[in-house]
């Protein structure tokens, strides 16, 4: 039996800038058709250059090594020709912030149809609006017809983000990219938003990967689930792994910041101190000065990913992190 070549692989990515910065360390992952990839960390961990990397998108002057596959077809180093046929096409992108992203003086119908005959000359305007159209309404845009003679600076903010989706989709990417989708917008939006992604994601079977810093906007939409900091995997799992069997102390902090509703147990524990510059990590484990866990060994050398029951993760004493070590997580299990 042949063996299936996975959608979309990376392997030992990583991003240097012109000053010699590496802001992306060695990462890997596979995205695969109909599932859904979360990449979580706060800000600054890498999780978008991550991505803008497999766009072909990376800050001018960088250098991007390592692997990164799409049906097999290897993308670092590929022509910028190449590169702008596969944007739109076959990996679509969802940006943070759709103000900047979209042009404020065309009107959202025209930029969505401008999407379309980019990558399909030989379409009428009248056929690219109408396809405009059709894709303002499978995002769940109300009254799409007049929605589409409007500008930006006219939408909500969750209006703004499903004309942004509306794009991302114009072509049928099989990757799609959504690069914080839920930023700013109220906690109803949001899982509009999601449920969006989510439905489109079943209609035509894509590979969807979900950029956050919020571990709870992946816990209902992700299959599987890489925890970044400092540039590079900190712990990977399924996601159910991770939430209930996490062997990383930044991932259980991270869990910690959620809200439950488990009575008492449902006090908010932050992570001290702030993520470290790319410019200027710590030696040993990039999260150990901000670590109740940390030892010598955590100063002195940086671990690397190992399996640890069902995870991967990134430290030393992963064997001694267990879910009963956190009454929140434990509560959060036992209600599971």
């Amino acid at each position: 039996m042949a063996e299936t070549i996975p959608l979309l692989e990376a392997n030992d990515l990583r991003v240097t800038l012109r000053n010699g910065t590496e802001i992306v360390r060695g990462v890997s992952f596979t995205a695969a058709a109909g599932k859904v990839l979360g990449i979580v960390g706060e800000s600054g961990s890498g999780k978008s250059i991550t991505m803008r990397a497999v766009m072909g998108l990376s800050p001018p002057g960088s250098v991007i090594s390592g692997s990164i596959r799409l049906y097999g077809e290897e993308l670092v180093r590929a022509p910028e020709r190449r590169m702008r046929a596969l944007r739109g096409s076959k990996i679509g992108l969802i940006f943070q912030d759709p103000m900047t992203a979209l042009n404020p003086v065309i009107t959202v119908g025209k930029l969505i149809a401008e999407a379309v005959r980019l990558h399909n000359p030989g379409t009428s305007a009248s056929k690219a609006r109408q396809r405009a159209v059709e894709l303002l309404e499978l995002v769940s845009v109300p009254q799409p017809e007049v929605r589409a003679n409007q500008y930006v600076h006219e939408f909500s903010g969750g209006m703004r983000q499903r004309a942004m989706i509306a794009m991302a989709v114009a072509n049928n990417p099989d990757v799609l990219i959504a690069d914080e989708p839920t930023t700013a917008l109220d906690v109803t939006v949001q899982a509009q938003i999601l449920d969006v992604l989510k439905g489109l994601q079943d209609r035509f079977s894509m590979g969807l990967v979900l950029i956050t810093h919020d571990l709870g906007v992946v816990a209902g939409a992700a299959d599987d689930v890489i925890v970044m900091y400092a540039g590079k995997i900190m712990e990977s799992g399924s996601v159910r792994d991770i939430f209930y069997r996490t062997r990383h102390p930044y991932t259980r902090g991270l869990l910690s910041c959620l809200p439950t509703i488990a009575g008492e147990q449902s006090r908010l524990e932050p992570i001290p101190g702030s993520p470290p510059l790319l410019s200027a990590r710590p030696k040993g484990c990039p999260f150990h000065p901000r670590c109740s866990m940390a030892r010598d060994a955590c100063r002195a050398d940086e671990p690397v990913l190992r399996r640890v029951d069902n995870v991967l993760t990134a430290c030393h004493f992963a064997e001694e992190l267990r879910a009963g070590d956190s009454p929140r997580m434990n509560a959060e299990a036992e209600r599971a």
